[in-house]
């Protein structure tokens, strides 16, 4: 459809011709030009209407002009300049060509004519004045030169017929707001030059044109070209962009990718990203390197998509001689542009041929190779190819390369760094978290452990530890903070539990220990002013014992755990929250709950249930779903759990997580004496205990324990308060004695003189037996001995 201006469309002779040479639009000034109407030539051949009734081959490029002779209606010949250009496409119209010649370009200007009076013509600046209909009346040499034509053949034309472009729309609709407003404006064009490098931009000045009475009359238009400052502009766009899309993980292969990602098309048809291996060098990146070069390939990217231009896969490595771009410019340690025109490509490709079969497939001819470089280490080599624009590498594309690399490169280390961080504390963690869960008569138990996906390792840990009597006890705990620094401060809780789990400590005591090492560790931490630290840490501890079927329960601000009883629904035990873990002075308390055999206790850090998308309570109940699909196995149930609670990116924390399912010790396996203060009634008791291990079948033992339960009964009667308890447990491989009195005073081993005549009993049960010791209870105390009852093969 034709557009519609403000002023007189008869000034112009205008037609449209389409790619087949059929005229598609014939105006009033053609009609005034050459007498014929539109409804009669419109649909018809152009060729019809030239002189002779030749057929002329469409003219190439965007813009033709020319004298021809064309038939007037009544026969005779008229002749006519012509200006012709290809009109941008537009719906089906494909390759559609606007002729224009103006009709009142004749005749100069009068000598009171405001247009002739613009003033600027001989001004080296681009001017052209253009009268109320935005035909042009006058315009500079400068402006010609812009143009393309003279003066005398575009006088009378508007812009869009000047130049046939969308910006000549766009200029005459700024020139209408001129018209119309009276006020100047400015108009900034981008022109787009066939398969140019970069397009001339322009920034289009315009300013009504006024007579002697102030009435507008025209716009004077005064072209700037701004090519340098727009392109410098867009640099600096670019720089900024790359900051913004470089480095948005602490990954190296995905900022290598995302550096490649943006030098496509901007700079390249083709980028390759390739990185030295640090362990060639040490373990660090080399300052410089000398050639030949071993490089990896991280990442590579192409305007064709499929990247068919690369001879070398991601995460393969090739090394590259002297006379390749990537080691040239590694061991000059600056950036190397080589061409085909120059020669200088000629020792690559006849170096692989391969290689070379590409370069010459893709009519590759100009590479630019960017050393990777970051805090005076040498990381890689980026490398820029052309094979799509004609155009090589300039000063400015070097200086613009240079600076997205050398920001990237800053990313690449910090991710390198940040890898090899995460990996050494992973392998810290990994060697201070137990490897495999030690096997009880207790519990059965599973574990998993999930580093944070991006803040890396922190001080999660777990453990599962043996006690004396057939318990066990179960611990989860949470340090503050990630890296290297919070695995060290986890490995030493975990080993100040395991001591304190040793000496039988009840865990609202174990806890108040281990605030008072958070407190000393937070002290040590602190800064050379005598700040404290910020050591903070949560943890859950519990004891289970398999023959009375209870569990004993304390936590520090730890996430209270989770049971699902025999035939029962996943539910959160309450337990006393306790406070967390360093701030010292505040009470823990403890409780106790029945397990039946078979009850699956879930422990868990909170990185498990809490996220960004949800709050702790909707992580409880997706746990309590995963936990009710539980069929038996702990480790499918583990599994679970962390599909159902954790994203496919990995958790935002650490998590840990174990699962342990109770068992009971039959009471059979339990045999219990009450002990009178008698030490004559030695003897009976212990042949009490000959005829139990015979009923056990355990025959074999009954020497070692006769002497061992002699040995501690006695020393109970001696030294011990009533009432005395002796109880013997056994499992497949341990037989455990214990002796219980209401006195808290600990026996201490020590080794006799020989004219002592005490001392040698606590040496003769440490000598017979596999381990033994005391634990303090609410009544007194129990010294315990464990016996081994079949020996390892050897």
């Amino acid at each position: 459809m034709s557009r519609v201006y403000p002023f007189d469309e008869a000034a112009t002779a205008r037609a449209v011709i389409d790619g087949d040479g059929t005229l598609v639009e014939w105006n009033e000034g053609a009609r005034r030009l050459l007498g014929h109407p539109a409804d009669v030539v419109v649909g018809r051949p152009a060729a019809e209407l030239l002189a002779g009734g030749r057929v002329h081959a469409a003219p190439s490029g965007a813009r033709w002009e020319g004298t021809v002779g064309l038939r007037h209606r009544d026969g005779r010949t008229v002749s006519v300049w012509l200006l012709a250009h290809r009109l941008p496409p537009h719906g089906e119209h494909q390759g559609d060509w606007l002729v224009v010649t103006p009709l009142t370009a004749a005749g100069p200007a009068a000598a009171d004519d405001p247009l002739a009076e613009a003033g600027l013509v001989q001004s080296p600046c681009a001017v052209a004045v253009y009268d109320e209909e935005l035909r042009l009346r006058r315009m500079n040499d400068a402006m010609a030169s812009v143009i393309g034509l003279p003066e005398e053949r575009v006088r009378g034309l508007r812009p869009s017929e000047i130049g046939g472009r969308p910006q000549g729309e766009e200029l005459e609709q700024g020139m209408l707001r001129v018209l119309a407003s009276g006020s100047p404006l400015d108009v900034p064009i981008l022109l787009c030059g066939g398969g140019e490098d970069r397009a001339p931009a322009w920034l289009a000045r315009m300013a009504p044109v006024r007579d002697p009475e102030g009435r507008v009359r025209g716009v004077c238009l005064a072209a700037h070209d701004i090519s340098d400052n727009h392109w410098a502009r867009q640099r600096l766009q670019l720089v900024n962009e790359a900051s913004v899309r470089i480095g948005t993980t602490l990954d190296v292969t995905r900022t290598a990718q995302e550096l490649a990602d943006m030098c496509v098309p901007v700079l390249a048809d083709f980028v390759t990203i390739d990185l030295l291996d640090p362990e060639e060098y040490g373990g660090e990146p080399p300052a410089r390197v000398t050639a030949p070069v071993t490089l990896r390939r991280a990442a590579h990217w192409s305007v064709l998509g499929g990247v068919p231009e690369a001879v070398t896969k991601p995460g393969q490595t090739e090394r590259y001689p002297a006379g390749s771009p990537q080691a040239d410019s590694l061991t000059a340690g600056r950036t190397m542009i080589t061409s085909t025109a120059e020669g200088d490509m000629t020792p690559w490709q006849t170096w692989n041929s391969l290689r070379d079969e590409r370069v010459r497939t893709f009519g590759i001819h100009s590479t630019m190779s960017v050393p990777i470089r970051a805090r005076g280490l040498t990381l890689g080599v980026a490398v820029f190819t052309r094979h799509r624009r004609p155009d090589g590498y300039t000063a400015d594309d070097r200086l613009l390369a240079e600076e997205i690399t050398t920001r990237a490169a800053v990313c690449i280390d910090n991710a390198r760094r940040y890898s090899r961080e995460r990996e050494t504390a992973l392998a810290l963690q990994r060697s201070l978290l137990p490897r495999n869960l030690p096997r009880t008569a207790a519990l059965e138990a599973s574990s998993r452990y999930l580093p944070a996906a991006r803040a890396g390792v922190g001080g999660d840990w777990f453990d599962v530890i043996p006690l004396s009597g057939m318990r066990v006890a179960m611990v989860v705990g949470d340090v503050v903070g990630h890296g290297i620094q919070a695995s060290a401060t986890m490995g030493r809780l975990r080993t100040a539990v395991r001591t304190l789990a040793d000496i039988d400590l009840a865990p609202d005591e174990l806890l108040t220990h281990l605030d008072d090492l958070v407190l000393r560790l937070s002290d040590e931490s602190g800064g050379d002013d005598g700040s404290p630290g910020e050591v903070g840490a949560t943890c859950l501890y519990a004891v289970y014992d398999p023959v009375s079927r209870r569990c004993t329960l304390a936590r520090a601000g730890h996430p209270p755990p989770v049971l699902m009883r025999p035939d029962g629904r996943p539910q959160v035990l309450d337990l006393p929250a306790g406070p967390p873990l360093g701030l010292g002075g505040l009470p823990f308390e403890s409780a106790e709950v029945d397990l039946p055999e078979g009850t699956v206790v879930a422990l868990y850090t909170d990185g498990l249930v809490l996220s960004r998308d949800r709050d702790g309570d909707a992580g409880r109940e997706l746990l309590y779903q995963a936990l009710g699909a539980y069929t038996g196995s702990l480790d499918e149930t583990c599994d679970r759990v962390l599909h159902a609670l954790l994203p496919h990116g990995g958790a935002a924390d650490d998590v840990a997580l174990l699962l342990a399912r109770t068992q009971g010790l039959p009471a059979s396996q339990v045999a219990t004496w009450d002990i009178p203060a008698d030490p004559a009634l030695v003897a009976p008791i212990r042949k009490q205990v000959v005829e139990q291990l015979d009923a056990w079948g355990l025959s074999e033992a009954a020497f070692t324990a006769e002497l061992v339960v002699s040995e501690l009964v006695t020393n109970a009667i001696r030294y011990g308060s009533r009432p005395i308890r002796l109880r013997l447990i056994h499992d497949a491989s341990t037989l455990i004695c214990e002796v219980s009195d209401t006195s808290h005073t600990a026996p201490h081993l020590r080794r006799a003189k020989i004219f002592d005549e005490g001392g040698r009993g606590l040496l003769l049960v440490a000598q017979l037996t596999q381990r033994w010791g005391s634990r303090h209870t609410p009544e007194g105390k129990t010294i315990w001995a464990e016996l081994p009852l079949y020996e390892e093969d050897m």
